[in-house]
């Protein structure tokens, strides 16, 4: 489709040399021998762009200018020149002109002007059109974090969400697989039905495969009617399976079997059912490890790993526990009416030293509790459990398993490693919880020779 350029300027030769050299090239133009002119066209039609001479009789350039960019904010529009000066430069640009030419024109100049201002308006319009559908389409509000590591999961999200691509979530207990599971049917285009859920730890192995395939009237004791299955359930949906790695190997073959053939058979049924359902999966185990030990089918796994999603664990997202804090913080102190207005600089410093073995359940666990103990409008050191302040037991230094015989020296070394241990790596909170400098925490590393 030909580019519209809109030509305004009063001297009839130039506009009439202006159409026969763009038209050459192209474009489809039309003319204006004023401003006021210039206006009407735009309120007429649309103009991918405006080559406009600075001074004309009924109105000048400039003041056209701030008049269209009110009608179409969008429009590159080109001043054009005889009277060249700094003042007139900064006076177009300032009123939003994408560049300014002065005469006589340089038609080579000129082109490659038209050129770069059109495609800079491009690239504008798809930018806009990918954040708005960015905006529309995918909305992962739910999920908190600004780290680097939450900041790449949102981008795999976006990039996985509107495929019908299987999905594996790995992740330690407590870091929010189910929560991503639903970022993940909620952001593609089965999100006009429900997604269906099972956990499959949490059923016996009798009732599990009767609850994913559905059974017929009298396939076993209790089976009183006909009952549709988690499958079913999720035609034309996506059903999350939690716990992926606790079914049984005849459970994993069904599985196998709906994955491949895109169909399944009812307890008890005789007919084969067609199914168009997304499965979305989560472990909190290393299938690869299960794989080996005969627990877990393989061609099943490559089967659920064709789109892996690894969510990192709280202790590597440091940074997005205050965030998080305040989220659950927010949660709970409406929940329980309560009058809390944040956390002391103190319990913040407690919760970043923490290294949250139970990761975002944990913290938010934690969260709930202190608002609930809290007699104030701050939640500090105090409202968190003594494991946490160190009051009873040392972060780092309990049950370090140093024998009576051992010289000071091998005590602490020992207690350096469990400490280091405790914080995940991390140097300064060492210190800080062992009461030495960081520069004295070096040189003893350095002096027991720990890497």
């Amino acid at each position: 489709m030909k580019s519209k350029i809109l030509v305004a300027d009063d001297d009839l030769s130039l506009r009439k040399m202006l159409e026969a050299v763009l038209t050459d090239d192209g474009y489809d133009v039309k003319e204006a021998d004023d401003g006021q002119h210039a206006i009407e066209a735009v309120e007429d039609q649309f103009y991918d762009l405006i080559l406009m001479d600075i001074r004309m009789t009924r109105m000048g350039g400039i003041e056209a200018l701030k008049r269209i960019k009110k009608l179409s904010p969008g429009i590159p529009i080109i001043i054009m020149t005889a009277y060249a000066s700094v003042e007139t430069a900064r006076e177009a640009l300032k009123s939003g002109a994408f560049d300014y030419l002065t005469k006589p024109l340089d038609i080579d100049e000129l082109k490659l002007i038209i050129h770069r201002a059109l495609r800079h308006h491009q690239l504008e319009q798809e930018n806009r059109y990918l954040r708005e559908r960015l905006d529309d389409r995918f909305d992962f509000s739910n999920i908190i974090g600004n780290s680097r590591a939450m900041k790449n999961l949102f981008e795999t999200l976006a990039q996985v969400a509107p495929t019908e691509a299987t999905v594996l979530i790995t992740g330690e207990s407590g870091t929010g697989k189910e929560l991503i599971a639903n970022a993940i049917h909620q952001n593609s285009p089965r999100c006009h039905k429900p997604m269906i859920k099972v956990n499959c730890a949490a059923l016996p192995e009798t009732l599990l495969e009767s609850e994913l395939f559905g059974h017929e009237k009298g396939a076993f004791t209790g089976a009183v009617s006909k009952n549709r299955g988690r499958f079913q359930l999720a035609h034309q949906s996506s059903l999350f399976l939690d716990e992926i790695s606790e079914m049984s190997p005849a459970t994993q073959a069904k599985i196998l079997r709906a994955l491949q053939e895109k169909e399944i058979e009812p307890v008890g049924g005789e007919t084969t059912l067609q199914i168009d359902t997304r499965v979305i999966t989560a472990t909190n185990k290393k299938l690869e490890n299960e794989i080996k030990e005969g627990r877990f089918r393989e061609d099943l796994y490559y089967r659920l790993n064709v789109v892996r999603i690894e969510i990192p664990p709280l202790r590597d997202r440091h940074e997005d526990i205050p965030l998080l804090a305040e989220f659950f913080l927010k949660q709970y102190v409406e929940k329980n009416r309560k009058l809390i207005k944040g956390f002391t600089p103190k319990a913040t410093d407690v919760l970043m030293r923490h290294n949250w073995p139970g990761n975002v359940r944990e913290l938010e666990n934690l969260v709930e509790r202190a608002v609930i103990m809290t007699r104030g409008d701050m939640i500090t050191q105090d409202d968190f459990p003594s494991i946490m302040t160190g009051k009873d037991t040392p972060v780092g230094i309990k049950n370090l398993g140093v024998s009576s015989g051992s010289t000071l020296k091998e005590a602490e070394k020992e207690i350096i490693l469990r400490t280091l241990e405790e914080t995940g790596g991390n140097r300064t909170h060492t210190a800080k919880i062992l009461g030495i400098s960081r520069r004295t925490l070096q040189l003893k590393l350095k002096e027991y020779g720990i890497n």
